[in-house]
């Protein structure tokens, strides 16, 4: 299905834009028209990472006259084996300033506008308002739902991707556009249970997926800009570098949705916190008056050490987080252990269990289903080994 443009032409291309555009103009389908809506257009692009990295890059290097960049965060080593448009000279400086400097150096007719705030209830609408179009690099659930349902209450279509190790998956959402069109909550009416779906911070991400993906993002932007080709809102792709293998699969409009259904609940920006939930209730309650710190952990790792206490230390983590880092004395019994039942007979029934993971969440998830088991002084680490190494050990890497 074809739309209309989303931008009305530039009034014109000077001679620069001319020898610059060329091998766009040339193409019949974006010829001067198209490039002129993409001069004319106003996209904002939310997350300057692993799929905002390449979606800038291209976006800028496509001619598009304006771009937003919405990030807060500052650009780490850790960034720099997929989040390409920063380098090492970039680390420590905010991500929007890297993003915006990389983006004159391509292509110094794009006007960049930089919102260096974290997006919430209180500004998002604030934020999108005016742009034609807006790219997804986010990488939470609580923000995903709040871009929807924002580009929704303002009628602005959106390109949203995702990625996670060696998977990735794309798709438009414009409900706007067509009344059989699906938002992403027609696709996603729930989040997954917390902890459920790791983010990339824990599981990984292959890097050249995010350039695949926001290859994606940004081919559905400017089809969607310039009005040409068949937008893949209504579909979703899918996409697995392992097996080398494209599928586009049919998503259709629930007439339930929360959303855009023909009986709508969210009408207005909601708590996107409580509704996608940090760690799950469970969770919540084991770790209330059962979490400690990582300088209590050096104390209580001293004591043991001089035969003054005794307790057993687990890490949930995978096994090839365990080879980046650690806590000295850890042992190994990954989350899924815990899920699957068989960690529990790993643990000793005369001792303490204390339980860390990178930053607590999956902590305090197993947490909870050893106290259920019986484990009733169990506790586990807040801020996990992050924490550790911050604070205490900073000459391991992080990740």
């Amino acid at each position: 299905m074809s739309f209309a443009p989303l931008v009305e032409p530039a009034a014109e291309l000077t001679i620069d834009e001319v020898r610059r555009y060329s091998r766009h103009l040339i193409i019949p389908d974006v010829g001067m028209s198209g490039q002129k809506r993409l001069k004319n257009a106003k996209v904002l692009v939310i997350g300057a990472g692993g799929l905002g990295s390449p979606a800038l890059l291209y976006l800028a290097a496509a001619g598009v006259g304006t771009l937003g960049i919405a990030e807060f965060d500052t650009v780490d080593e850790s960034n720099l084996q997929r989040q390409v448009i920063h380098g090492v000279s970039d680390i420590d400086k905010p991500k929007g300033q890297s993003a915006r400097e990389s983006i004159a150096e391509i292509n110094p007719y794009v006007d960049v506008v930089l919102h260096p705030e974290r997006l919430d209830n209180d500004n998002v609408l604030q934020v999108f308002e005016g742009y034609d179009l807006i790219v997804d690099g986010t990488d939470n659930f609580a923000t995903r739902y709040m871009v929807n349902d924002a580009a929704f209450f303002l009628g602005i279509p959106y390109v949203w991707g995702s990625i996670y190790r060696f998977d990735g998956q794309a798709s438009v959402f414009a409900p706007m556009l067509g009344d059989d069109l699906p938002c992403y909550r027609c696709l996603y009416p729930e989040p997954p249970p917390p902890g459920m779906v790791p983010s990339c911070a824990e599981g990984g991400v292959l890097g050249v997926l995010c350039a695949s993906i926001g290859a994606i993002q940004v081919n559905e932007a400017i089809k969607l800009l310039t009005g040409i080709g068949d937008p893949i809102a209504g579909k979703l792709m899918i996409y697995d570098a392992l097996e080398m293998e494209y599928r586009k699969l049919k998503v259709r409009k629930d007439p339930n949705c929360a959303l855009c259904g023909e009986h709508a609940t969210v009408t207005e920006l909601i708590d996107y916190d409580a509704f996608c939930g940090a760690v799950s209730d469970e969770a919540a309650e084991a770790a209330v008056g059962s979490t400690i710190s990582v300088t209590t952990l050096e104390h209580m790792l001293k004591e043991r050490e001089n035969g003054e206490r005794d307790f057993v230390l687990v890490d949930v983590r995978e096994p090839n987080e365990a080879e980046i880092n650690h806590i000295p004395g850890a042992v190994l019994i990954p989350k899924g252990e815990f899920l699957n039942g068989n960690a529990l007979s790993q643990l000793p029934s005369d001792k303490q269990i204390v339980m860390h993971c990178k930053s607590g969440v999956r902590s305090a998830e197993t947490l909870a289903i050893v106290k259920g088991a019986g484990y009733a002084d169990a506790v586990h680490v807040g801020g996990g080994v992050v924490a550790w190494v911050s604070q205490i050990d900073p000459s391991q890497p992080t990740y």
